[in-house]
């Protein structure tokens, strides 16, 4: 440890004392110092007081890879809030939710991103979120009621005086709560895993020392900030090692590579479909790479011809690494020095200061490469979740074990190898998908007797959805593009099919269930899908 608190806030101060002149953020023709950064988010944890914004209130952070993301939330934790990040691809039901579930008292956004209107998104929600008092706006667009990003820092421009803010940073304990991510849920409705200072700090402090991660370093994080890839192991990682960071508010290949050139980028992080993206984009032109060293694959299986071309192409010795939003992320790591073929078929051991066992359906450990639930216990364990008991003892026994719902083998030496997964859920690009969410949302089509939604392989994202329906009896026959577009007006556009498979009977279990392990059989049979 080096003499700071495991806090978000301890963990910015001591990098801007330690290492005030090195540059944390480069953002187009923008610079900003450890110290400037630092400056910037007790400035904005001093203006959300005056707003009104108390200790423990929840704010929603709705922007992408922006450094005023970086800013509010530093400033955020400072003030003793709760920060609670949204997808940049989430509409208005989303928004809804989990503004309304996590009663956040303050929202901080940007106007625009991507083709969606985040202030027509608002607007929509105006007197359906009975708590949110302060709007905070970056960008160009405003509402009716919406305050500006730089009016909440011009409001505490005079942070060093402010007593209250003084007051509340000294007492913020590593044990509260800094941090609710709300994660799909598989009866439809998310759940919000709440994080603590010390379930990040600590995470993202190890994280960087399995890369080596130095002061000299230079990270490019293309992966969302409103994801735990995103701020722990890129935002928080890189703090906690003084690092510089070259935020991207979109992930585009040729973009990040020439961005790597001229920041001098040691750090690549991203999931396997960036890496493909990437190695595709070195075919067509030279970039020079000449400081890339490392960096995190996440999210998917890493395929071995990817994890070679990473080392051969850009010569990133990418390590591998494993978790979930609940165990604030990461469990498991390789390490710069494992073999490619532990690294692509294995995610590694536990990280210190972690357990983790294979268990059977009885929670007893099995035998050596024997397959049997991942389960978890340690310092990086969520408290539980958001206003959600039940659902909390679900997830972690009696015993403190997070029950990650995976399948996996151990070896004797400790090494973890992902088998499958007890529940339904799927990875698209790195986001989890939950098919029961996107199933209850068609039911409300009147033309959908039943449906059952899939994740199938696919090249490009590791796995997409399968919506398998089958049409009620009396209606008109409803046509595949009106189900996406459905979906795609409504959904993020990770949570949308790809594949709309209309059916006339599934295959059913004796009590009258859809055997989806026959179903994707048979999915990947009729589209010739390769597994």
């Amino acid at each position: 440890m080096k003499n700071r608190k495991y806090t978000l806030s301890d963990f910015l101060r001591f990098a801007a004392e330690t290492n005030p002149d090195r540059i944390a953020m480069f953002y187009e023709e923008r610079v900003m110092t450890y110290s400037q950064l630092d400056a910037l988010a007790s400035k904005f944890a001093s203006g959300l007081l005056k707003m009104g914004i108390k200790k423990g209130d929840r704010v929603g952070l709705y922007m992408p890879n922006y450094p005023e993301w970086v800013i509010a939330f530093f400033g955020i934790a400072r003030m003793g809030g709760i920060i609670v990040p949204m997808n940049t691809r989430y509409k208005t039901k989303e928004v809804d939710f989990i503004m309304n579930n996590s009663e956040a008292t303050g929202l901080i956004m940007t106007s625009d991103f991507l083709g969606i209107d985040y202030v027509d998104v608002l607007d929509g929600l105006r007197g359906k979120v009975p708590n949110l008092k302060n709007i905070i706006v970056f960008g160009e667009k405003m509402g009716e009621g919406m305050d500006t990003f730089n009016s909440v820092l011009e409001l505490g421009k005079d942070f060093e005086t402010d007593e209250k803010l003084k007051e509340i940073e000294s007492s913020i304990q590593q044990d509260d709560v800094v941090f609710i991510l709300y994660t799909s849920g598989t009866t439809g409705e998310p759940k919000g895993a709440m994080l603590t200072n010390l379930n990040i700090s600590k995470n993202a402090e190890q994280v960087a020392d399995v890369m080596g991660q130095e002061v000299k370093d230079v990270a490019l994080i293309v992966v969302p900030f409103f994801h735990c890839f995103g701020c722990v192991i890129g935002i928080s990682a890189s703090v906690s090692a003084s690092s510089g960071m070259v935020p991207m508010p979109a992930y585009n290949a040729e973009e990040a590579l020439m961005y790597a050139d001229m920041f001098d980028i040691s750090i690549v992080h991203g999931v396997p479909t960036m890496f493909i993206g990437y190695l595709e984009a070195l075919k067509k032109r030279d970039y020079r790479l000449g400081s890339v060293r490392t960096g995190v694959m996440a999210g998917a299986p890493c395929p071995v011809e990817i994890m070679k071309g990473a080392s051969e192409k850009m010569g990133a010795n990418i390590v591998i690494a494993y978790g979930l939003t609940e165990a604030s992320p990461v469990i498991t790591m390789t390490s710069l020095n494992d073999s490619i073929k532990d690294r692509v078929e294995t995610v590694g051991r536990a990280l210190p200061d972690q357990e983790v066992r294979i268990v059977d359906d009885n929670n007893q450990p099995v035998p050596a490469g024997e397959t049997g639930e991942l389960v978890s216990r340690g310092y990086n364990v969520m408290p539980g979740y958001f206003k959600k008991d039940k659902e909390t003892k679900e997830a972690i026994d009696e015993d403190k074990w997070l029950h990650s719902g995976d399948l996996a083998t151990m070896d004797e030496r400790g090494y973890i190898r992902i088998v499958g997964r007890k529940k339904d859920m799927y990875i698209c690009g790195g986001f989890n998908v939950y098919p029961r969410e996107i199933e209850e949302f068609l039911f409300k089509l009147n033309a959908v007797e039943n449906v059952a939604v899939l994740g199938v392989p696919d090249k490009k994202f590791g796995e997409v959805g399968m919506a398998v329906i089958k049409v009620a009896n009396g209606e008109e026959r409803v046509t595949k593009e009106e189900i996406i577009n459905y979906c795609k007006v409504n959904l993020a556009n990770f949570k949308v099919p790809r594949y709309i498979w209309f059916i006339d009977e599934y295959p059913m279990t004796q009590s009258g269930k859809i055997q989806k392990f026959k179903l994707r059989d048979m999915a990947l049979e009729k589209f010739d899908i390769k597994s």
